[in-house]
């Protein structure tokens, strides 16, 4: 596993990390977000959604566990599992997300469904250093390093 270390200064900021990334992607990949409450995972898919070309509003899933936000070509599937204490169901929609070729899937509080998740994805782990300051980690996979964004 290879690693990479950013910073953002503002919410915008983690949004244009995220922008950079969100242009790379090609579809199957899975982003697994991971912070504290407030630490910027919507923030993050917000930006993703963005360069991916998405004009969809996006909001946290915590209430209603998944939302959709759609492009041209491709689909980002956005999970929060904050709220659950057995994937249940859940289980089974997001292996089936997991394995069309026309998705994204970004996963928040993804500690329930780790037996579904491929070892393929990247991991974003988002810190909070000050009120919206944020270092973000990536942790990939060679193959997807392309992901990476190359500068800021």
């Amino acid at each position: 596993m290879n690693t990479w270390h950013t910073e953002s200064a503002s919410l915008e900021g983690t949004e244009a990390i995220a922008a950079l990334v969100g242009k790379q992607l090609k579809g199957g990949e899975v982003v697994e977000l991971v912070s504290d409450l407030g630490g910027g995972k919507t923030a993050f898919v917000r930006g993703l959604a963005r360069g991916m070309g998405s004009s969809d509003h996006v909001a946290s899933p915590t209430f209603t566990i998944s939302r959709e936000y759609h492009t041209d070509k491709l689909t980002l599937y956005h999970f929060d599992f904050y709220r659950l204490h057995e994937p249940g169901i859940m289980t089974a929609e997001l292996a089936e997300i997991i394995d069309d070729p026309k998705a994204v899937v970004a996963v928040e509080w993804s500690d329930i469904v780790q037996h579904v998740l491929p070892e393929k994805r990247v991991t974003v782990k988002l810190v909070s250093t000050g009120d919206t300051a944020r270092q973000l980690e990536f942790t990939y996979p060679s193959e997807l390093a392309y992901l990476i964004p190359k500068e800021q």
